[in-house]
């Protein structure tokens, strides 16, 4: 365990980690092998639908409207 590569990410005091690296270079706190959340329905942000493809894309398109009639707005007065 002592002579297994170390992970050598710099630390809040600035020295290198010295905890063991696992197969990806750093270690379980440095270089974690969670990829994050699942994507779609199964992490449960479906509950509201504010986060659906359709929502983000209606509010995306809100927003450009907004933006081109605040444009407009301006180029008139």
């Amino acid at each position: 365990m002592h002579h297994s590569p170390r992970c050598g990410a710099k630390t809040r005091r600035g020295s290198p980690c010295c905890s063991p690296a696992m197969p990806n270079g750093r270690c379980r706190m440095h270089g974690g092998a969670s990829p994050g959340a699942p994507k779609g329905s199964r992490n449960g942000m479906y509950r509201h639908g504010r986060y659906t493809a359709e929502a983000l894309e209606t509010r995306r398109e809100l927003s450009e409207w907004l933006r081109l009639m605040r444009q407009a707005a301006d180029g008139v007065g």
